[in-house]
């Protein structure tokens, strides 16, 4: 991890695998097509054994995908890496230690080097202005950059998350495997509907989020999160309007919506 002079911290990208050829990937691809979200992930930990992770935000439906790796042999040793921005909503906190106790996982969490209250000093309220770029360097400080350290540290070549394609006009675009920043996205739930989600949560007895009892259907941050209202629901409840994703789940550091690595 390194820190830059004006108090932010890079990315530590260097030493990570490289994402597979296109041939090899179309392969895996074709090997995903026609099994279900479970066997996506058990897919997953029998492909990368030892280098496999899967990412939660603890939010509205999160406990779907942690409770389907959960009830996998291996899954309570896969490493379950959550990004702790430091301004979460004390629910969401609150919803972690529930679903971390109940279904056994193996938690990493993720921070910044530079804590809220000094990121505040150095560069101000950054989701407070309005501007794109600040929410962009705000994402990259609290978010990408943290997630990338933690996923180099634990040597991580392939990782899972609950991303569905109906949320954002990016996600419309994934497939079940997508090169991201030099590793490889599984998507196990891309095809679901809020109607499969909600069933699935009633059919094994999961918790929701404190907050989806009053109207939120995505939870993140607590400056940039809401509830749903007269025509914004979703998604476009989230960063004031402005953005749809953080870039976690961008394949480049910058150009929300751009897919590169060939997809």
């Amino acid at each position: 991890m390194t820190e830059t002079s004006d108090g932010m911290v890079g990315t530590a990208i260097p030493g990570q695998t490289s994402a597979p050829a296109a041939k090899d990937l179309a392969v895996f691809r074709s090997q995903l097509d026609g099994l279900s979200a479970q066997q996506k992930l058990a897919w997953a930990v029998e492909t990368y054994p030892e280098t496999f992770a899967l990412t939660t935000s603890f939010g509205i439906q999160s406990a779907v995908l942690l409770h389907l790796l959960s009830s996998l042999p291996a899954g309570r040793r896969i490493p379950v890496i959550w990004v702790d921005t430091g301004y979460l909503p004390s629910e969401t906190y609150h919803y972690a230690d529930t679903l971390t106790q109940s279904l056994g996982i193996n938690l990493v969490v993720a921070q910044s080097a530079l804590s809220p209250a000094r990121m505040e000093a150095l560069h101000g309220r950054l989701w407070e202005t309005g501007d794109v770029a600040d929410l962009e360097l705000y994402h990259r400080i609290r978010k990408v950059d943290p997630l990338e350290q933690t996923f180099s540290s634990l040597g991580v070549d392939c990782w899972a998350s609950g991303v569905r394609r109906k949320q954002t006009d990016l996600r419309q675009s994934m497939t079940w495997l997508d090169p991201i920043r030099g590793r490889l996205a599984l998507h196990p739930l891309l095809d679901w509907t809020n109607r499969d989600v909600y069933y699935y949560m009633q059919e094994n007895g999961l918790p929701q989020h404190p907050l989806f009892e009053q109207g939120y259907s995505t939870v993140g941050d607590w400056h940039s999160s809401g509830p749903d209202a007269a025509g914004q629901s979703g998604r476009d409840t989230r960063f004031g309007g402005l953005k749809q994703e953080c870039g976690i789940h961008v394949p480049q550091p910058s150009g929300e919506g751009m897919m590169g690595d060939g997809i």
